[in-house]
């Protein structure tokens, strides 16, 4: 190269590299897609140094997003299934300890000495962490590196079942590690490389985690060559619909990205209006909230899906640390064949009910078991050390679910199209939170039981799915199952759908609770149904965070 054309790179090159300094997260993904310019940035050694000694935080950012950017899934997936997960917990632990204030002294009020943590046994006997005794008792800049909110680009907020606001802060760097779950979907499942791809974030837009991080996310996967395009109408049904019949046409599939009993009322608000969504091949990104496999089934049959394997994929997220694991091709496959056979289900996962079943990169989060409850500790713009969480659930090797299947007699691998996407990572189910169960007799009655009843033809054409589930007293101080349902727009409430709702409903938890079918007399077994227009502000209030039990 002569000495004017690289003199002329050179000045560009610094000209960029100080664009990343003022917003790193869009100037960079220009820089990338400069092919000549990128290569001369990465070996101008001089140059970066005087770059960095300006902006310090932006060497780290260049680091990890050239890892994100070069580095195929395949290889990071293979890299960390190899690695030692108990060495990187150990790793992750020391470097907490040193560089976060609020976790060193919560450690110290609890009479730990960090320093003799120095196996995975000592680091299993560390205290545990919950948003009661560590996120709130410290303030939000204590609980990040070095002390220093400003190290985190962005927070989002949470309010939880308690309503009291919680502030999550993180970095551009947080959101690659995050970006590869999403990687495992598109790629794997929809084959997005290889396909013209439009993202429709369907989740609420602002400071909650869902959407910005999702929208984040998708771009990230665009810098990295993906054929994707990303637009966010957020939670707006109206203009979700608008915006895919516009520009469905100029795209080989649609994603849509929102929770899960949201798409569906757009879903159906689409076909109502008469909207044909299969030439759309729309596909599904969820979060949120546990589904039955029915509801899928029925969801990918309006869609014209045609492979439910690979048409869409859960994601298990929370605020406090983002995405924990996702759905696989595999993990559906064994999910599906676990809800027709409730027994095996029951074996396995020790509930009538079947719980979100999801594969999890170890090197980015690792789980623990304690008392039926999962724990995990991760790295973020707020590292969590051994984190409560309340979820109820489990974890299983890949090794014993296989072994588990094989003694059944079904082998998921072979039921799949290809073997794309299929890795030994680990699983973890997850049931939820227990205070979103009703006691009946001393069976614990859970609302993905209900679901099921729900989802049976014809009453899913009557119903949006929402319901609120309690017990009740009648006339005589007698216990009653009470469960109120929400009709679709439109529908008129009349005996006969109350009475198919109560038998649909009372077979299915025959069927899939066994602590139902015998703890609860016969008599009692059928639920009383009563039936509410679409927003009824008693149960189905509009704009507020539906809760499918009360007290």
């Amino acid at each position: 190269m002569g000495k004017a054309k690289r003199a002329h790179l050179e000045h560009s090159v610094l000209r960029w590299a100080r664009a990343i300094a003022l917003c790193p997260s869009y100037s960079f993904s220009l820089i990338c897609k400069r092919s000549i310019l990128l290569p001369l940035f990465l070996e101008s050694t001089n140059l970066c140094k005087v770059i960095f000694m300006e902006h310090p935080r932006s060497q780290h950012t260049l680091d990890a997003f050239q890892t994100f950017l070069t580095t195929p899934l395949e290889t990071t997936l293979q890299q960390h299934i190899q690695a030692d997960d108990q060495q990187a917990i150990l790793k992750l632990f020391q470097q907490t300890v040193a560089t976060v204030p609020a976790y060193a002294s919560f450690l110290c009020a609890q009479g730990v000495d960090p320093t003799s943590i120095q196996t995975i046994a000592d680091f299993q006997q560390l205290p545990l962490t919950s948003k009661e005794n560590y996120l709130r008792q410290y303030p939000l800049p204590q609980l990040c590196r070095q002390g220093q909110l400003e190290r985190c680009d962005m927070i989002a907020v949470s309010s939880g079942s308690t309503g009291q606001p919680s502030f999550w802060a993180r970095s551009l760097n947080d959101e690659f590690q995050i970006a590869t779950r999403f990687e495992q979907i598109f790629h794997d499942s929809f084959q997005a490389d290889q396909r013209r791809t439009l993202a429709v974030v369907c989740f609420a837009l602002g400071t909650w985690v869902g959407g910005m991080y999702t929208a984040n996310c998708c771009r990230h996967l665009a810098s990295k060559g993906y054929p994707l395009t990303v637009i966010t109408p957020g939670n707006n049904k109206l203009e979700i619909l608008r915006v895919v019949q516009a520009l469905a046409p100029q795209f080989e599939q649609v994603v849509l990205l929102g929770y899960p009993p949201f798409l569906k009322d757009v879903i159906d608000s689409g076909i109502a209006q008469g909207i044909d969504w299969q030439p759309y091949h729309i596909k599904l990104v969820m979060a949120g909230e546990v589904f039955s496999e029915a509801w899928r089934s029925l969801v990918g049959s309006r869609l014209g899906s045609t492979d439910f394997c690979y048409d869409s994929a859960s994601l298990y997220g929370t605020a406090d640390a983002g995405v924990l694991g996702n759905e696989t091709p595999l993990s559906i496959c064994i999910r599906r064949w676990f809800a027709d056979h409730p027994d095996a289900a029951r074996s396995q996962f020790g509930e009538s009910r079947l719980p979100t079943l999801v594969q999890y990169d170890p090197i980015s989060r690792y789980f623990e078991v304690q008392d039926g409850t999962l724990l995990f500790s991760g790295d973020a713009g707020i590292p969590l050390i051994r984190y409560h969480i309340s979820d109820n659930g489990g974890l299983i090797s890949y090794p014993q679910m296989l072994q588990f299947l094989s003694e059944w007699g079904f082998d998921p691998i072979g039921m799949l199209q290809n073997n794309r996407g299929v890795y030994p990572l680990p699983f973890v189910y997850v049931f939820g939170r227990s205070h979103f169960t009703v006691s009946y007799f001393g069976a614990n009655v859970y609302p993905e039981n209900v679901t099921v009843g729900l989802e049976q033809a014809p009453i899913c054409e009557w119903v949006t799915g929402k319901f609120v589930m309690q017990v009740t007293d009648d006339a005589d101080q007698n216990k009653r199952l009470a469960i109120a349902v929400e009709l679709a727009p439109g529908v008129e409430a009349s005996q006969e759908k109350r009475r198919a709702i109560a038998t649909a409903i009372h077979h299915h938890l025959q069927r899939l609770n066994s602590e139902f079918a015998h703890y609860v007399p016969e008599s009692y077994q059928t639920p009383q149904i009563t039936l509410h227009s679409t927003g009824d502000p008693e149960y189905f209030p509009i704009g507020v965070k539906h809760r499918y039990t009360r007290a």
